[in-house]
């Protein structure tokens, strides 16, 4: 089953855009799908996920947020 991981994050944030290219590098390396969702485009993810961003989905499920753990994210895209 191929894996995808979103980023959840806003514009003008810093930690997202480390997180962006983060995401990027990892899931690049790994051939894993990536794709950069705006929280404050709908109000349920701004509700869920505003006070935390960046927050990294794998398959949707909450894998982590504020940084990428890049030992831990690339355990779970192993896996």
């Amino acid at each position: 089953m191929a894996q995808v991981v979103t980023v959840m994050g806003r514009a003008g944030c810093h930690l997202c855009e480390v997180a962006e290219a983060d995401v990027a590098r990892i899931c690049g390396e790994l051939g894993v799908a990536w794709t950069a969702e705006d929280v404050d485009t709908d109000p349920e993810w701004r509700a869920e996920y505003g006070d935390r961003v960046p927050v990294i989905l794998v398959d949707g499920a909450e894998h982590g947020y504020w940084r990428v753990e890049e030992d831990r994210l690339r355990k779970a895209l192993s896996s």
